[in-house]
């Protein structure tokens, strides 16, 4: 028998600090930066001098960067740094944060996303305008064929799926409404209205087979998590989540020959939380497209390869179901902060603060994040519970 590594449930997260999120105009990715890490202070019930760690992720505008320690007057970090795996960056930078507090490098670690690409009166596909800057040479090629910005990639991922497996477009349709009947429960969420599967068909094509239900949201805000040791969570202010596994794998290059990025990724968190598929009870899922829940599902197990589709149709993920997925809207429907969406989520599950959308079964909750064109993945389980 294998012993448990270390690391696992020995850190939670204790403190959570979230701004107003979504159409956000006049503050910089800065300010909203600032407001989350002192709200996650605040949360935790630590003071400013007890911050001894800082992680960031700048997102889309890149407006932040390792100056935002001198704005908050953090004066002896013992670890910052500036870290950007895309949407895998806020479950790597908790990862970190544990590795660091469990080692003693720092006590009490913020991870922090933020982020202001939205400008009042220009529409939102106009945040990711640099994809479509025309570039010199053979960087000119695939912008000049449409391929400008991840949706074209992401969607060739999903048509191969659906050649592949028979996976349709209701079934695509079927994780987006579930997104949004999550969304309608979550006061933050930017849609709440009622979403049937003619609006969702009906609805502007992007890429097939991605209409815009398919794509996320683009919004600004920030959300900060401070990571500290298991037993010092324990007597701060608010219920601590602890991380009991945690795991990341990366690849430049596809290859369908080998083991998908979430495979790998969360064979290692499911390991040192020694827990399988079977024992989640629900999962906060990385939805840039509705085709990222799809796929993560199979590759994480909860169904066999071609099943997710079937699985999204009979109602699994929605309120109700035998799997919830992204209980307050995802990004599909809540709120886009990369990574921070997903585990922003968890915490507030864990800690049963979800209101009408909150769960009785959260003690096991799987929580990923993906970034590129799968070229990264990082995967948590947190759980509201000591690791025995």
């Amino acid at each position: 028998m294998t012993s448990r590594d270390s690391l696992a449930g020995a850190t939670a997260i204790c403190g959570l600090g979230m701004t107003e999120l979504g159409r956000v105009y006049e503050r910089t990715a800065a300010d909203l930066a600032a407001e989350a890490v002192l709200a996650a202070l605040a949360d935790a019930g630590l003071a400013k001098s007890e911050l001894d760690g800082l992680l960031l992720n700048a997102g889309i505008s890149q407006g932040i960067d390792l100056s935002l320690a001198q704005t908050l007057g953090l004066s002896e970090l013992s670890v910052l740094t500036q870290m950007n795996a895309y949407g895998s960056s806020a479950g790597q930078m908790v990862q970190y944060a544990a590795m660091a507090v469990h080692h003693g490098l720092a006590r009490n670690v913020a991870c922090v996303f933020a982020d202001a690409p939205l400008v009042r009166g220009q529409r939102a596909g106009q945040a990711y305008g640099g994809a479509r800057v025309r570039r010199p040479g053979l960087g000119s090629v695939l912008p000049s064929l449409g391929f400008a910005g991840p949706i074209p990639f992401y969607a060739l991922h999903a048509q191969r799926h659906m050649d592949v497996y028979g996976t349709t477009q209701d079934q695509l349709g079927a994780i987006a409404l579930a997104a949004r009947a999550w969304a309608r429960k979550n006061p933050r969420a930017s849609m709440r209205e009622p979403l049937s599967l003619a609006q969702y068909h009906a609805s502007p094509w992007v890429v097939a087979p991605f209409h815009v239900l398919d794509c996320c949201l683009v919004s600004n805000g920030a959300i900060c998590v401070i990571v500290t040791r298991a037993e010092r969570a324990q007597s701060l202010a608010r219920p601590p989540v602890y991380v009991h596994g945690v795991g990341q794998a990366h690849q430049l290059e596809w290859n369908d020959a080998r083991p998908s990025l979430a495979e790998r990724s969360s064979r290692a968190a499911f390991a040192m939380a020694g827990c399988g598929p079977g024992d989640i009870e629900q999962c906060q899922i990385y939805d840039c497209y509705t085709f990222t829940v799809l796929t993560t599902l199979e590759d994480y197990g909860f169904c066999k390869r071609g099943e997710g589709g079937p699985l999204a149709e009979s109602g699994a993920l929605a309120p109700g179901g035998a799997l919830p997925i992204n209980t307050g809207g995802g990004m599909l429907s809540s709120y886009y902060m990369w990574g921070m969406t997903p585990i922003s989520e968890a915490v507030i599950q864990a800690r049963g603060d979800g209101g009408e959308r909150q769960l009785a079964r959260n003690g096991r909750i799987a929580v990923s994040g993906n970034g590129g064109i799968f070229n990264h993945h990082a995967t948590l389980v947190l759980s509201p519970h000591a690791l025995e």
